[in-house]
């Protein structure tokens, strides 16, 4: 008997212990900002434990599908997040996009790749090797990247050249290893590394428009903490500005 009441006052424990966390799933490219962030928040409010899982929006979405325990979606895409409503683990209520990105392409910091993003640019002869970008069929990144390859007719030209990463971070190091000589990331992936330059910038009329909605899941709405979390990235101007430090821009 006594062994059953210990058994319960650790099983007690163990559940108050965990109230207080907070589980946010993220974008690959948000990683330094909402690292940044949650250690600004817990300073605030250090009875609260942030715990942060990054990949690519697709590969995030699928694990909340599949109920992993989740109590924030930030995308990097509309799409996905779309997806999580449709498969009823997100309420549209819930959605506020709220931060936007540029897509633009970059190279070590020793290439003589050029870039210049209008038709008659010949990008394909403009560098040797490989051009990494997430995968175009799944992650946000690599399907802006398509898109605005598609626009420039440039695709087909550059055909068993483009490899295909998990996630834009996985392109950006690639590029800074040089083992691609060129990729296609998000802005803000690229500032945050000395290792490689911007050649230039997609339009954006080039591609769909890259945007980063955000929402409690399901799970993450009967959590008091994860509420007061989501309004703290949402609304806090600390956090505004470290969003805006690492090349974010908020929705108009």
């Amino acid at each position: 008997m006594k062994k059953f009441f210990l058994g319960v006052i650790a099983f007690t424990a163990c559940m108050t212990a965990s109230a207080d966390t907070v589980r946010i799933y993220a974008a690959a490219s948000l990683t330094n900002a909402i690292n940044e962030i949650s250690e600004l928040y817990q300073k605030k409010h250090p009875d609260t434990k942030i715990v942060t899982a990054y990949a690519a929006s697709s590969t995030l979405a699928k694990q909340v599908e599949s109920g992993a325990l989740s109590d924030l979606f930030f995308s990097a895409d509309q799409d996905w997040m779309d997806y999580l409503v449709k498969k009823q683990k997100v309420d549209s209520d819930q959605v506020k996009t709220l931060l936007m990105n540029q897509l633009v392409v970059i190279a070590p910091k020793s290439s003589q790749a050029t870039f210049k993003a209008t038709p008659q640019f010949n990008f394909s002869q403009s560098f040797h090797g490989h051009l990494c970008t997430g995968q175009m069929e799944s992650v946000p990144a690599g399907k802006y990247a398509k898109q605005s390859l598609i626009k420039f007719d440039w695709l087909t030209t550059l055909n068993g050249r483009i490899v295909g990463t998990d996630d834009v971070r996985s392109a950006l190091a690639f590029v800074e290893r040089g083992e691609c000589d060129v990729g296609i990331v998000y802005k803000t992936d690229a500032l945050i590394s000395t290792k490689v330059k911007i050649l230039g910038v997609f339009p954006e009329n080039s591609h769909g428009p890259i945007t980063y909605p955000v929402a409690l899941t399901k799970q993450g709405e009967s959590n008091k903490e994860a509420r007061e979390v989501t309004q703290f990235i949402k609304n806090d101007h600390q956090a505004r500005a470290i969003f805006e430090k690492y090349g974010f821009t908020f929705m108009r």
